[in-house]
């Protein structure tokens, strides 16, 4: 909201979709990033479940089990096709965890702050399309964006930026995560 009133929700852009293929494309994509996040933190808690990162990792992971609940909820509820790039998000998402993990948990808490950035953006443009035909969702949307924020805000505060190669490290994340977004979306 600004201080003109509510914001009016953003039209699509030429060649993006509208209506209920923009819904089922951000139910799509919002399903498949929770789904990435959760195989992200199934990485790191490989490496480092056993380390006093451990039970924060775990407590972050649960909270996106319970995100990708309920995009998987509405998956079935609104017949919205999932994306077919699942299986390459599965090894993808693990194989981030795993690497940044192995690079220490400042890289660790990096790779969350840079994903959870993402999302936040990406959330944050969704909830500016939805209006209350949509509320539900819209609800969803900003719920779960607080918990990212949440998320990122935990890896600042476990010393994220003394990653090695901090901003180069979180702008590739960042990048990656972006793409993934705009892959899941269409595919």
């Amino acid at each position: 909201m600004t201080g003109n009133g509510p914001e009016k929700p953003q039209r699509p852009m030429p060649g993006e979709p509208a209506g209920e293929a923009l819904i089922h494309s951000m139910i799509r994509v919002n399903q498949a990033g929770e789904y990435g996040a959760g195989r992200i933190y199934a990485g790191q808690l490989a490496v480092l479940g056993e380390s006093e990162d451990g039970p924060v990792l775990r407590e972050m992971a649960a909270q996106e089990q319970k995100h990708l609940d309920t995009f998987n909820r509405m998956i079935v509820e609104r017949q919205v096709r999932p994306t077919a790039m699942t299986p390459v998000w599965h090894l993808a998402g693990f194989a981030l965890g795993a690497a940044t993990a192995l690079m220490g948990r400042e890289a660790a808490m990096a790779c969350t702050v840079a994903v959870e950035e993402a999302i936040d953006e990406h959330y944050a443009d969704q909830a500016a399309r939805l209006d209350d035909s949509e509320a539900e969702l819209k609800q969803t949307v900003e719920e779960f964006r607080a918990d990212e924020l949440a998320h990122k805000d935990t890896a600042l505060a476990r010393n994220a930026e003394a990653a090695p190669a901090y901003p180069l490290l979180t702008r590739a994340i960042k990048d990656i995560s972006r793409t993934a977004i705009w892959i899941s979306k269409r595919v």
